[in-house]
């Protein structure tokens, strides 16, 4: 079978490198603007016959729809999440089956009843976070008659000894990414109430906890974007939970840093004159603290997917938490987020040709994606879901 690959960046470049080691794809086409990049990596790796190159311009219409009439197997859409919507149509007037790791954007959800009709699976946010996240918060709710707290964390950040700098964070995808991230703000429940978390208030100490991770140590967690979809994504009225939230992990005092950076306004998304050029002032700290904090070629990082859920089950009170610690793979080069997002991605794509996943529509992670296959596929490239159940008093 033949499996389209759009985007052969960071994460595609390890979606890449799992596509070729599958007995049962006979071809990958990829393509990426860089082509001449491409063709390189292609050797360096020593992919041999079995890859394609194409070039790619995501600006383009007809250039997606041209690789998309080439009717491969599925697609694997790495591409930038803003061309998602415009990926999706030429998928679905192709009739190409199609794999993303972003979230579901509006214009996406406005196709549902066009991939339904045309009898195609799309299966979005299936890379890390979302993506492993969802899976594994659909596997511990299941567990349950009654949820009374969702927990859920993700975290890429230097394993211990690698975090080595004033942050102690290294980058392992765009740095400017990160620190939109950072001024996204957050909606969560405490209490049973929902909670608004402004941008400015992400670091704060009230906003701002801690957990232990067995072998890797203490982390901060501050809220990461929305949780109330998880609820809604559950059945579940959130008002009727205790707690629910949606957090990212880094290794205490980062919180205190980015914090103080906040009310200096140094994250604010807006021009900034300096010597007669105009900048933006989030875009330019990027810029200038990224050469300083990337990932060494002999360091790891590791990436922490966590779900963690109260409630009743059988009359009992039961806590479950499933979780996922992978590290950087040396032998490979890939990180952690690589592996994570990439191997995510293209276990989708193989799960979809070989008739696994065969449900049609737009599907979810949480919902339609069989657990244990895909427990056992992660397992495959060492990736591993540890599941803990334990009696609460």
């Amino acid at each position: 079978m033949n499996v389209l690959l759009l985007g052969v960046g960071m994460q595609g470049k390890a979606a890449l490198h799992d596509l070729c080691r599958q007995e049962g794809i006979d071809r990958i086409i990829a393509a990426d603007a860089d082509l001449e990049g491409l063709r390189r990596h292609i050797l360096e790796r020593g992919y041999g016959g079995k890859v394609a190159c194409e070039f790619v311009d995501a600006e383009d219409p007809g250039s997606i729809a041209r690789l998309m009439a080439l009717k491969p197997a599925v697609a694997v859409d790495l591409l930038p999440s803003r061309f998602s919507p415009l990926v999706g149509l030429a998928a679905i007037q192709s009739g190409v089956h199609l794999v993303n790791t972003v979230y579901v954007l509006p214009e996406m959800k406005k196709l549902e009843s066009e991939i339904t009709a045309a009898g195609l699976t799309f299966l979005p946010e299936f890379g890390m976070d979302p993506g492993i996240d969802l899976v594994l918060l659909g596997r511990a709710a299941g567990m349950f008659d009654r949820i009374e707290v969702i927990d859920s964390y993700g975290a890429g950040v230097p394993e211990p000894g690698a975090d080595d700098n004033p942050l102690r964070y290294k980058v392992t995808w765009t740095f400017a990414g990160v620190l939109r991230a950072y001024m996204r703000g957050g909606r969560l429940v405490r209490d049973g109430r929902v909670v608004e978390v402004g941008s400015r208030e992400m670091f704060s100490p009230e906003n701002v906890h801690e957990v232990e991770i067995p072998g890797l140590g203490r982390f901060e967690a501050f809220a990461n974007g929305d949780a109330l979809p998880y609820a809604a994504m559950l059945g579940i009225d959130p008002l009727r939970l205790r707690r629910l939230g949606r957090y990212s992990f880094r290794w205490p005092g980062h919180c205190a840093f980015w914090k103080k950076l906040v009310d200096l306004r140094l994250l604010d998304d807006e021009p900034l004159e300096v010597d007669g050029v105009t900048v933006n002032k989030r875009n330019f700290l990027a810029a200038a603290i990224e050469p300083h904090i990337r990932l060494g070629p002999n360091e790891r990082d590791v990436a922490v997917i966590r779900v963690d859920i109260s409630g009743m089950q059988d009359g009992r009170r039961v806590r479950s938490v499933l979780q996922v610690v992978d590290y950087r793979d040396l032998a490979s080069g890939f990180t952690a987020m690589n592996r994570t997002v990439g191997y995510t991605a293209a276990i989708g794509a193989l799960m979809i040709a070989d008739g696994r996943l065969a449900k049609r529509g737009l599907l979810s992670p949480l919902r339609d994606v069989p657990y244990e296959i895909f427990k056992k596929e992660l397992a495959k490239r060492n990736i591993r879901i540890s599941e803990e159940l334990r009696l609460l008093e």
